[in-house]
Protein backbone atom coordinates (compact mmCIF):
# COMPACT_ATOMS: atom_id res chain seq x y z
CA UNK A 1 0.00 0.00 0.00
CA UNK A 2 2.91 2.12 0.86
CA UNK A 3 4.29 2.33 -2.49
CA UNK A 4 1.04 2.65 -4.06
CA UNK A 5 0.58 5.95 -1.86
CA UNK A 6 3.71 7.23 -2.86
CA UNK A 7 3.74 6.89 -6.47
CA UNK A 8 0.81 8.18 -7.08
CA UNK A 9 1.37 10.80 -4.61
CA UNK A 10 3.77 11.62 -6.99
CA UNK A 11 1.84 12.14 -9.98
CA UNK A 12 -1.00 13.75 -8.54
CA UNK A 13 1.18 16.19 -6.92
CA UNK A 14 2.68 17.32 -10.08
CA UNK A 15 -0.65 17.92 -11.91
CA UNK A 16 -1.82 19.31 -8.77
CA UNK A 17 1.29 21.98 -8.37
CA UNK A 18 0.81 22.97 -11.62
CA UNK A 19 -3.11 23.34 -11.88
CA UNK A 20 -2.83 25.50 -8.25
CA UNK A 21 -0.38 27.76 -10.37
CA UNK A 22 -2.53 28.31 -12.79
CA UNK A 23 -5.63 28.86 -10.49
CA UNK A 24 -3.55 31.54 -8.42
CA UNK A 25 -2.29 33.35 -11.88
CA UNK A 26 -5.48 34.01 -12.85
CA UNK A 27 -6.76 35.14 -9.64
CA UNK A 28 -10.22 37.40 -10.09
CA UNK A 29 -10.75 35.97 -13.42
CA UNK A 30 -14.27 35.45 -13.79
CA UNK A 31 -15.33 31.77 -14.84
CA UNK A 32 -11.58 30.51 -14.67
CA UNK A 33 -13.21 27.57 -12.65
CA UNK A 34 -15.25 26.01 -14.96
CA UNK A 35 -12.31 26.22 -17.69
CA UNK A 36 -9.59 24.84 -15.20
CA UNK A 37 -12.60 22.21 -13.90
CA UNK A 38 -12.96 21.50 -17.68
CA UNK A 39 -9.28 20.97 -18.60
CA UNK A 40 -9.77 18.25 -15.79
CA UNK A 41 -11.92 16.46 -16.47
CA UNK A 42 -10.92 16.46 -20.59
CA UNK A 43 -7.24 14.95 -18.55
CA UNK A 44 -8.78 12.02 -16.65
CA UNK A 45 -10.79 11.39 -19.92
CA UNK A 46 -8.02 11.16 -21.90
CA UNK A 47 -5.90 9.68 -19.04
CA UNK A 48 -7.42 6.42 -19.19
CA UNK A 49 -7.39 6.88 -23.26
CA UNK A 50 -4.17 6.90 -23.57
CA UNK A 51 -3.41 4.20 -20.76
CA UNK A 52 -5.91 2.01 -22.82
CA UNK A 53 -4.16 2.46 -25.74
CA UNK A 54 -0.34 2.55 -24.38
CA UNK A 55 0.90 -0.40 -25.79
CA UNK A 56 -0.11 1.12 -29.63
CA UNK A 57 1.38 4.45 -28.74
CA UNK A 58 4.43 2.89 -27.34
CA UNK A 59 5.15 0.79 -30.59
CA UNK A 60 4.40 3.56 -33.27
CA UNK A 61 7.11 5.68 -35.16
CA UNK A 62 9.36 2.13 -34.91
CA UNK A 63 8.95 1.77 -30.91
CA UNK A 64 9.43 5.75 -29.93
CA UNK A 65 6.14 6.75 -30.11
CA UNK A 66 5.78 7.09 -26.19
CA UNK A 67 8.91 9.45 -25.93
CA UNK A 68 7.30 11.12 -28.75
CA UNK A 69 3.74 11.39 -27.42
CA UNK A 70 5.59 12.82 -23.76
CA UNK A 71 7.69 15.66 -25.31
CA UNK A 72 4.38 16.68 -27.83
CA UNK A 73 2.40 17.08 -24.50
CA UNK A 74 4.93 18.83 -22.48
CA UNK A 75 6.32 21.15 -25.17
CA UNK A 76 2.13 22.26 -26.62
CA UNK A 77 1.81 22.63 -22.35
CA UNK A 78 5.32 25.04 -22.56
CA UNK A 79 3.28 27.01 -25.59
CA UNK A 80 0.00 27.04 -23.43
CA UNK A 81 2.35 28.64 -20.55
CA UNK A 82 4.39 31.23 -22.66
CA UNK A 83 0.71 32.43 -24.22
CA UNK A 84 -0.61 33.12 -20.70
CA UNK A 85 3.07 34.62 -19.89
CA UNK A 86 2.90 36.99 -22.52
CA UNK A 87 -0.48 37.80 -22.38
CA UNK A 88 -0.35 38.63 -18.42
CA UNK A 89 2.61 41.00 -19.36
CA UNK A 90 0.38 43.24 -20.63
CA UNK A 91 -2.85 43.02 -18.89
CA UNK A 92 -1.96 41.96 -15.23
CA UNK A 93 -1.52 45.67 -14.28
CA UNK A 94 -5.15 46.76 -15.07
CA UNK A 95 -6.19 43.34 -13.33
CA UNK A 96 -4.47 44.85 -10.01
CA UNK A 97 -5.95 48.25 -10.90
CA UNK A 98 -9.43 46.94 -11.32
CA UNK A 99 -9.59 43.74 -9.67
CA UNK A 100 -12.92 44.17 -8.42
CA UNK A 101 -14.84 44.31 -11.30
CA UNK A 102 -11.92 42.26 -13.57
CA UNK A 103 -14.62 39.74 -14.40
CA UNK A 104 -16.17 42.45 -16.98
CA UNK A 105 -12.95 43.65 -17.78
CA UNK A 106 -11.57 40.18 -19.17
CA UNK A 107 -14.92 38.84 -19.82
CA UNK A 108 -15.33 41.98 -22.77
CA UNK A 109 -11.12 41.66 -23.11
CA UNK A 110 -9.19 38.76 -25.13
CA UNK A 111 -8.00 36.75 -22.44
CA UNK A 112 -7.34 33.56 -24.50
CA UNK A 113 -9.19 31.21 -21.58
CA UNK A 114 -9.40 28.44 -23.25
CA UNK A 115 -5.21 27.87 -22.57
CA UNK A 116 -6.44 27.01 -19.07
CA UNK A 117 -8.50 24.10 -20.02
CA UNK A 118 -5.94 23.39 -22.80
CA UNK A 119 -2.59 23.35 -19.65
CA UNK A 120 -4.86 22.04 -16.73
CA UNK A 121 -6.43 19.22 -19.43
CA UNK A 122 -2.45 18.22 -20.54
CA UNK A 123 -1.15 18.10 -16.88
CA UNK A 124 -3.76 15.66 -15.71
CA UNK A 125 -3.45 13.48 -18.77
CA UNK A 126 0.00 13.05 -18.44
CA UNK A 127 0.16 12.24 -14.64
CA UNK A 128 -2.97 10.27 -15.00
CA UNK A 129 -2.31 8.05 -17.65
CA UNK A 130 0.93 6.81 -15.46
CA UNK A 131 -1.02 6.27 -12.80
CA UNK A 132 -3.62 4.33 -14.47
CA UNK A 133 -1.04 2.90 -15.78
CA UNK A 134 0.65 2.06 -12.90
CA UNK A 135 -2.63 1.00 -11.35
CA UNK A 136 -2.72 -1.65 -14.33
CA UNK A 137 0.53 -3.13 -13.20
CA UNK A 138 -0.40 -3.22 -9.24
CA UNK A 139 -3.12 -5.11 -10.11
CA UNK A 140 -1.84 -7.64 -12.87
CA UNK A 141 0.15 -8.47 -9.42
CA UNK A 142 0.05 -10.14 -6.07
CA UNK A 143 -1.15 -7.17 -4.30
CA UNK A 144 -4.19 -6.72 -2.64
CA UNK A 145 -7.75 -4.59 -4.14
CA UNK A 146 -8.17 -3.28 -1.06
CA UNK A 147 -4.18 -2.09 -0.59
CA UNK A 148 -4.45 -1.10 -3.86
CA UNK A 149 -7.14 1.23 -3.65
CA UNK A 150 -6.19 2.08 -0.32
CA UNK A 151 -2.97 3.30 -0.56
CA UNK A 152 -4.15 5.23 -4.36
CA UNK A 153 -6.88 7.29 -2.60
CA UNK A 154 -4.02 7.84 0.29
CA UNK A 155 -1.38 9.32 -1.80
CA UNK A 156 -4.59 10.97 -4.34
CA UNK A 157 -5.25 12.94 -1.27
CA UNK A 158 -1.54 13.66 -0.31
CA UNK A 159 -0.81 15.39 -3.81
CA UNK A 160 -4.12 16.87 -3.98
CA UNK A 161 -4.09 17.86 0.07
CA UNK A 162 0.25 19.46 -0.93
CA UNK A 163 -1.48 21.39 -4.09
CA UNK A 164 -3.89 23.08 -2.21
CA UNK A 165 -1.40 24.55 0.15
CA UNK A 166 0.23 26.15 -2.68
CA UNK A 167 -2.95 27.59 -3.82
CA UNK A 168 -3.66 28.90 -0.23
CA UNK A 169 0.05 30.13 0.31
CA UNK A 170 0.11 32.29 -3.42
CA UNK A 171 -3.32 33.53 -3.22
CA UNK A 172 -2.01 35.51 0.40
CA UNK A 173 0.46 36.84 -1.32
CA UNK A 174 -0.27 40.56 -1.98
CA UNK A 175 -2.45 41.29 -5.53
CA UNK A 176 0.26 43.76 -6.84
CA UNK A 177 3.42 41.32 -6.47
CA UNK A 178 0.54 37.72 -7.11
CA UNK A 179 0.70 38.34 -10.59
CA UNK A 180 4.87 38.98 -11.00
CA UNK A 181 5.26 35.89 -8.53
CA UNK A 182 3.35 33.66 -10.25
CA UNK A 183 4.78 34.86 -13.62
CA UNK A 184 8.04 34.04 -12.56
CA UNK A 185 6.72 30.42 -11.32
CA UNK A 186 5.28 29.52 -14.79
CA UNK A 187 8.44 31.13 -16.27
CA UNK A 188 10.53 28.58 -14.61
CA UNK A 189 7.70 25.87 -14.87
CA UNK A 190 7.46 26.34 -18.57
CA UNK A 191 11.66 26.28 -18.53
CA UNK A 192 11.80 22.46 -16.74
CA UNK A 193 8.73 21.16 -18.97
CA UNK A 194 11.20 22.17 -22.24
CA UNK A 195 14.05 20.75 -20.76
CA UNK A 196 11.93 17.37 -19.87
CA UNK A 197 11.00 17.30 -23.56
CA UNK A 198 14.48 17.85 -24.84
CA UNK A 199 15.25 14.70 -22.30
CA UNK A 200 12.57 12.37 -24.73
CA UNK A 201 13.40 14.24 -27.93
CA UNK A 202 16.99 12.44 -27.22
CA UNK A 203 15.26 8.98 -25.88
CA UNK A 204 13.74 9.23 -29.27
CA UNK A 205 16.75 9.83 -31.34
CA UNK A 206 15.66 13.00 -32.71
CA UNK A 207 17.90 14.74 -30.55
CA UNK A 208 21.63 13.33 -30.32
CA UNK A 209 22.07 11.81 -26.90
CA UNK A 210 24.89 13.00 -24.12
CA UNK A 211 26.56 12.35 -21.11
CA UNK A 212 24.99 14.35 -18.58
CA UNK A 213 26.79 17.88 -17.43
CA UNK A 214 26.97 17.24 -13.60
CA UNK A 215 25.07 15.06 -10.81
CA UNK A 216 23.90 16.16 -7.88
CA UNK A 217 21.66 13.00 -7.30
CA UNK A 218 23.74 12.63 -4.21
CA UNK A 219 23.15 15.37 -2.53
CA UNK A 220 19.42 15.81 -3.79
CA UNK A 221 17.99 12.94 -5.61
CA UNK A 222 14.94 13.55 -7.75
CA UNK A 223 13.11 11.36 -6.06
CA UNK A 224 13.19 12.77 -3.14
CA UNK A 225 10.06 14.68 -1.63
CA UNK A 226 11.90 17.80 -2.16
CA UNK A 227 13.77 17.06 -5.23
CA UNK A 228 10.24 16.03 -6.88
CA UNK A 229 8.89 19.64 -5.71
CA UNK A 230 11.99 21.28 -7.48
CA UNK A 231 11.43 19.56 -10.48
CA UNK A 232 8.15 20.10 -10.84
CA UNK A 233 8.72 24.02 -9.92
CA UNK A 234 11.90 25.09 -11.40
CA UNK A 235 12.75 22.32 -13.40
CA UNK A 236 15.38 20.72 -11.07
CA UNK A 237 17.39 18.05 -12.58
CA UNK A 238 20.02 15.91 -10.97
CA UNK A 239 21.64 14.76 -14.40
CA UNK A 240 20.44 17.28 -17.17
CA UNK A 241 22.43 17.12 -20.35
CA UNK A 242 23.96 20.13 -22.57
CA UNK A 243 20.59 19.76 -24.50
CA UNK A 244 18.63 20.11 -22.05
CA UNK A 245 20.18 23.03 -20.07
CA UNK A 246 20.40 24.88 -23.96
CA UNK A 247 16.09 24.34 -23.81
CA UNK A 248 16.11 25.42 -19.94
CA UNK A 249 17.78 28.57 -20.98
CA UNK A 250 16.00 29.29 -24.57
CA UNK A 251 12.80 28.35 -22.94
CA UNK A 252 13.68 31.36 -20.62
CA UNK A 253 14.88 34.03 -22.90
CA UNK A 254 12.19 33.42 -25.73
CA UNK A 255 9.28 33.85 -22.86
CA UNK A 256 11.18 36.90 -20.70
CA UNK A 257 11.92 38.30 -23.88
CA UNK A 258 8.36 38.03 -25.06
CA UNK A 259 6.90 39.35 -21.84
CA UNK A 260 9.14 42.17 -22.13
CA UNK A 261 8.15 43.56 -25.76
CA UNK A 262 4.52 42.96 -25.48
CA UNK A 263 4.43 44.82 -22.07
CA UNK A 264 6.06 47.72 -23.70
CA UNK A 265 3.14 47.44 -26.63
CA UNK A 266 -0.03 48.86 -26.95
CA UNK A 267 -3.37 46.84 -27.55
CA UNK A 268 -2.85 47.43 -31.46
CA UNK A 269 0.39 44.35 -30.86
CA UNK A 270 -1.72 42.73 -27.85
CA UNK A 271 -4.91 41.99 -30.61
CA UNK A 272 -2.41 40.39 -32.93
CA UNK A 273 -0.87 38.08 -30.34
CA UNK A 274 -4.42 37.08 -28.75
Amino acid sequence: MLGTAVIVFREVLEAALIVSILMAATAGVRSRNVWVGTGVLLGLGAAFGVALFAGEIAGAFQGVGQELFNATVLLTAVTMLAWHNIWMSQHSKKIVAHLKEVGAQISGGSLPLGYLTITAGLAVMREGSEVVLFMYGVAAGDSSPVEMLSGGLLGAAGGVAVGSLLYLGLVRIPVKWLFRVTGWIILLLAAGLAASAAGYLSQAGLLPSQAPLWNTGDILSEKSVIGQLLHILIGYQARPTAIQVAFYLATMALIGAGMKWIGREPGRRLQQVS
